[in-house]
């Protein structure tokens, strides 16, 4: 097996590879009400709930105004990747898939959001949702599963130089429940499994999820080439022990490319944040 992709963050490597932390998730159904703000529509039912952070998934749902950006290159030394412009199309954009990370950003509700979705000229794109620009503008349903004793807060991480949701909790070793965080230039995949070989979990689901890896590779084949992708979970699990994941990922271009991920080929880029539901 050829070497591991890996870039050279800015700042200095954290010592802990992998933030993880057990506890008891919630489902919740709730809808998306036209005239919110995405973060309003996605967060306001978690608060109110009394959940401190959550993954969430929707599908099949209308946008307009649609704000978004894609991965880029950095402009300078100070990122290993960075954000495209914004772009916004005019009219209603529909969401095939979007998954997000709840959390909080200087103490308000926020979520990080990676989706694929239809513009209104029918091309299929993908990429990072500016979630306060963007509006609701059809009814619609989400599923989030959320923690009361686990919390995610935006903080600065010096090692990429970014400011990232960060995962905190009690020392608890039990719950049917974990969030992590993995950082940059571990095997997603192999990430997984050391995560269910640490907390003892034989069985899990992928529930929601979303990060960047440093391109892709597929079980079918199928390969990204770019440094930075954006990238959200469609299924997964582990399974006696072994993970599998299916994604959708987003190039620098804003192409949606999608399958099962190869393993100890696919490492993280800046950040992925993950949810497991024990099953």
């Amino acid at each position: 097996m050829q070497a591991i992709r890996s870039l050279k963050q800015p700042g200095p490597t954290h010592p802990s590879r992998i933030d993880a932390f057990q506890g008891t998730p919630q489902t919740l159904h709730f809808a998306l009400n036209p005239g919110d703000t995405l973060n309003q529509a996605v967060t306001t039912p978690l608060v109110a709930a009394g959940f401190q952070s959550g993954t969430v998934t929707f599908k099949n749902t209308a946008l307009n105004p649609f704000r978004y950006v894609m991965p880029g290159p950095a402009d300078n030394a100070s990122h290993v990747a960075y954000f495209t412009a914004p772009s916004a199309p005019q009219g209603t954009t529909r969401i095939q898939q979007a998954n997000a990370t709840f959390g909080w950003v200087d103490g308000k509700p926020f979520i990080h959001c990676h989706a694929a979705w239809i513009e209104p000229d029918g091309s299929r794109r993908g990429g990072h949702i500016l979630p306060h620009e963007t509006i609701i503008a059809e009814p619609g349903l989400a599923t989030a599963w959320a923690f009361s004793t686990i919390r995610i807060d935006a903080k600065p991480d010096p090692e990429t130089n970014f400011t990232l949701f960060q995962p905190t909790g009690t020392a608890a070793t039990t719950g049917q429940g974990l969030v992590a965080r993995i950082k940059p230039n571990q095997d997603i995949l192999t990430a997984l499994e050391t995560i269910a070989r640490t907390h003892n979990i034989q069985n899990a689901t992928v529930a929601g999820s979303l990060g960047s890896l440093i391109g892709a590779r597929f079980t079918h084949g199928g390969r990204v080439d770019d440094h930075a992708t954006e990238v959200l979970v469609r299924q997964g699990h582990i399974k006696n022990g072994k993970a599998a994941l299916d994604l959708l990922v987003v190039d620098m271009q804003g192409h949606v490319h999608e399958g099962w991920l190869r393993y100890g080929e696919n490492p993280v880029c800046i950040t992925f944040d993950l949810t497991l539901t024990q099953s």
